[in-house]
């Protein structure tokens, strides 16, 4: 029945959307003042021109970068995951050596503090956000903006350490077909389509397929785990657009999508043929002699809607009012050795929003909005510890909703100076707990004291409930006992400040040269702790309460061509991260580098016939948790002296040959090599409790090449 739903929903179209009309200067205006410059104005157009993959937005009042769609074709980008390479600001790696979960990283802390934003819809939420980045296919992204610190209350707080918001192609693009198809060294396939289609100057859609998977299992280190799961995933979208003759814009759109995965131990059976993980065989006792792998087998299906409404009340648009409804229906069924965690997720956000714009210096928005999320979960976990077979087991519903009120003013006082001020009233409520309520201010400043010279400053509060299991979904893959709060959802609460100055420099082929220096520190007063070294083989979740845990993160940027088509950008970032663990004291936070470099070079000869792209990137090392400081090699050595993960580099090339309608492109990553050694702990006996995937530090494969094309067609004049 889901399948056949899914099936029949991504084939019609759904709900209203919101409205961007031209104001009293002829500019596009969005009335729900959600994201401001468009990512398909011509500002950024001419960015693209200009070979810019990655840059900071000068007009932008928070911090903002810019991950242009040049940026997105400078590596094969087969998702979104694939596309922060060239940025230091935010850093993606795996949640463990299994289940090919990505995760990121922005100004130090995990992804689940970070919003992520589809057009400023917030997605990727609860159970979509383990594989969520691998759902959103690069060559469906037109841009990605991430902004740092607090950002605007309009859409809610759970935006702690900031937002990243991504642009699709749009239904008013001058392309009836884009292909894209590429094809990797481990087998791993990607494709993908893109539609835009007009229907008079009133209707305009987009039609959005993906479909890839990873045929052939790779074993590079040998320790009987294959690096990355086997997988098929299918993906369609369609969006329209409706624009009538009194300035009405409406926005609607559905996307569904299939993903399988199966990863874990691949042992050889009686015959030879290779043996892989059998949710349904499995036993956490097998018999003398029976080939029984450990493994996962994840199968993830979803479908989403979504609407925006956008009516203009005056002739200018100087007052306008906007609808955002939005709902999605996640279904998780995954299997990891003896543990069960089968769950489904629905989830509805809307928001209601009245703009102002008294004139030029003075806007303000008023609104109101609700956000809905049901789970339903049956947890099941057996796991061998203390000499005993250890059942853990949960099966329920969860019901999880806030509802708030919020005002922003925005203060322009010409193109010097800049103020939002904005404010929430939340309340939050869950099954089986009363109402809590929290305020939550958030404050952004800009400056320019000359043209050269852009001064940011922000902060302000954050708040969201944790979801303990699926925020740390590397947990399933060790054979640790789990103790404490692991099936409760405590209200973590932030408050992050920080600032950037950026100077733009009169020298270069372009007026693209700047140096860009920021701070932000976000400090906690109440998290979700996930401790695995309190106890020996097991993992602790509770509740900072009143313990410390902040995180300090500086970042220098620099943007040159030094002569026309020819770009050097380079980033340097440094994290100080601390956490006060029960009976530790403040340690610093484990599994967190300490600095990322990223150096990115591209050329582009005359017309942009040949473009040459090359990346290198230094990571630094992170503290590993105790019960790894001891770990030694094939050989008897350390793997982590002073109990320190290594430096190591990555680096990157790209070389694209462009015709009529057609880029043909080839590359490789990871040309050094390098691999995180000794990645699962205990990979002879996965059923031990010493037994671990989850502590995932560096790369999991070697080199990859990889080989590719584009093709478009525009539409005819």
């Amino acid at each position: 029945m889901k399948k056949t739903l899914i099936l029949f929903a991504a084939l019609i179209a759904a709900i209203p959307a919101f409205s961007q009309v031209l104001d009293q200067h002829g500019h596009a205006v969005d009335t729900t003042e959600i994201y401001g410059e468009r990512a398909d104005s011509l500002d950024a157009a001419v960015f693209v021109s200009r070979q810019a993959g990655n840059y900071l937005s000068k007009g932008k009042e928070i911090r903002t970068e810019v991950i242009s769609a040049a940026g997105l074709c400078k590596m094969a980008c087969c998702n979104l995951a694939e596309s922060f390479e060239n940025s230091a600001s935010v850093t993606v790696g795996y949640s463990d050596a299994v289940t090919g979960a990505r995760q990121i990283r922005l100004l130090g802390l995990s992804g689940v503090y970070t919003q992520m934003l589809d057009e400023n819809r917030p997605v990727m939420r609860g159970l979509s956000a383990p594989f969520g980045l691998s759902y959103v296919p690069g060559q469906w992204l037109e841009s990605i903006q991430i902004a740092k610190g607090a950002s605007s209350v309009i859409n809610g707080v759970e935006s702690m350490t900031g937002q990243i918001n991504m642009e699709h192609r749009k239904p008013t693009d001058e392309k009836p077909l884009f292909l894209n198809g590429a094809v990797m060294s481990d087998t791993k396939m990607d494709f993908n389509f893109a539609s835009s289609l007009q229907m008079g100057y009133k209707w305009s859609t987009v039609i959005l397929g993906h479909v890839s998977g990873n045929i052939a299992p790779h074993d590079m280190d040998g320790d009987g785990f294959i690096d990355e799961p086997k997988m098929l995933q299918f993906n369609l979208a369609n969006r329209w657009l409706y624009q009538a003759d009194n300035g009405v814009q409406v926005r609607f759109g559905v996307r569904a999508l299939q993903d399988s995965r199966l990863g874990g131990q691949m042992l050889k059976g009686k015959d030879g043929e290779n043996v892989y993980y059998d949710k349904d065989t499995y036993t956490l006792f097998p018999k003398e002699g029976q080939v029984d792998p450990w493994g996962s087998d994840i199968l993830n299906r979803s479908i989403n809607g979504y609407m925006k409404i956008g009516i203009p009340l005056s002739e200018d648009n100087s007052q306008n009012i906007a609808l955002v409804g939005d709902y999605s229906y996640q279904d998780m069924d995954s299997y990891f050795g003896s543990t069960k965690y089968v769950a489904g997720q629905h989830s509805a956000f809307g928001n209601l929003l009245y703009q102002n714009e008294i004139n030029e210096s003075h806007k303000f928005t008023l609104g109101m909005s609700a956000t809905y999320d049901r789970y339903m979960e049956d947890f099941r976990r057996a796991i061998w510890f203390d000499a005993k077979e250890n059942v853990a087991e949960r099966a329920g519903l969860t019901q999880m909703a806030v509802g708030g009120v919020f005002g922003e003013y925005t203060y322009h006082a010409g193109d010097k100076f800049s103020a939002i001020v904005g404010l929430r009233g939340d309340w939050y409520k869950k099954s089986g707990t009363k109402i809590e309520g929290r305020f939550s201010p958030r404050v952004t400043l800009k400056y320019m004291p000359v043209d050269e010279i852009v001064i940011r400053a922000n902060g302000g509060r954050g708040v969201r409930y944790s979801t303990p299991l699926i925020d740390n979904i590397g947990v399933f893959s060790t054979g640790k006992l789990f103790k404490g709060a692991y099936n409760e959802h405590i209200l973590e609460d932030a408050w992050t400040f920080g600032g950037n100055i950026t100077y733009y420099m009169p020298f270069g082929a372009s007026s693209n040269t700047y140096l860009s220096f920021d701070y932000f520190r976000t400090q906690f007063t109440q998290q979700m702790v996930v401790d695995y070294e309190r106890f020996a083989n097991v993992i602790d979740f509770y509740a900072l309460d009143g313990g410390r845990s902040f995180t300090d993160n500086f970042q220098l940027d620099f943007s040159v061509d030094p002569v026309e088509r020819f770009n050097i950008t380079a980033t340097f970032r440094y994290t100080n991260a601390k956490i006060e663990l029960a009976e530790r004291g403040l340690v610093e936070k484990p599994m967190t580098s300490r600095f990322k470099g990223v150096l990115n070079l591209q050329y582009a000869t005359n017309l942009n016939k040949w473009i040459f792209d090359f990346t290198a990137s230094l990571n630094g090392s992170c503290r590993v948790y105790d019960f790894m400081k001891d770990l030694k090699d094939a050989d008897g050595n350390l793997l982590y002296e002073n109990g320190r993960t290594p430096m190591y580099p990555l680096l990157y090339a790209q070389v694209t040959r462009r015709f009529k309608g057609w880029d043909v492109y080839v590359g490789a990553e990871n040309l050094t090599n390098f691999r995180q050694k000794n990645a699962v702990i205990g990979a002879a006996n996965p059923r031990q409790p010493s037994f671990d995937a989850s502590c995932i530090w560096g790369p999991l494969m070697g080199i990859k090449a990889h080989v590719g094309f584009r093709f478009t067609l525009w539409k005819k004049a």
